[in-house]
């Protein structure tokens, strides 16, 4: 099990960046898939980025695609999500998910996947 907590959130203007990190303990991540969700008010949890184990392979949600960049450093066990041009509706809570993979360099998109989950981490974009 990984056990994995968000950070970085907080309250910034539209057009303006943040960058989100997520902590790993416990197993070590270079074993895991990992990946950045959000839920917005009265919406379900929705896939923002995904990252293989290796960091090789990264997937996006088309909403944030050319503006957010998900990366990985293994020796320190994190997690980023660089946002960039953030836009109003890119406010929610954010959240870290961690799923181990033993079998290879795995993407995984879907939430039900995913095993081990932050507490999230509120960003808020003004207009």
């Amino acid at each position: 099990q990984v056990h994995v907590v968000e950070s970085g959130g907080g309250l910034v203007q539209a057009g303006g960046s943040l960058r989100l990190s997520c902590a790993a303990s416990g197993r070590t991540i270079s074993m895991a898939a990992m990946a950045w969700f959000r839920q917005a008010p009265g919406k379900e949890r929705e896939f923002v980025a995904a990252i293989t184990r290796s960091g090789r392979i990264t997937r996006y949600a088309e909403s944030v695609k050319g503006r957010f960049t998900i990366s990985r450093d293994n020796a320190k066990n994190t997690v980023y999500l660089q946002m960039n041009s953030l836009k109003p509706e890119d406010t929610a809570v954010y959240y870290c998910a961690a799923k181990i993979t033993p079998l290879g360099d795995i993407i995984f998109t879907s939430p039900a996947l995913f095993g081990s989950w932050g507490q999230g981490t509120q960003v808020t974009v003004s207009s």
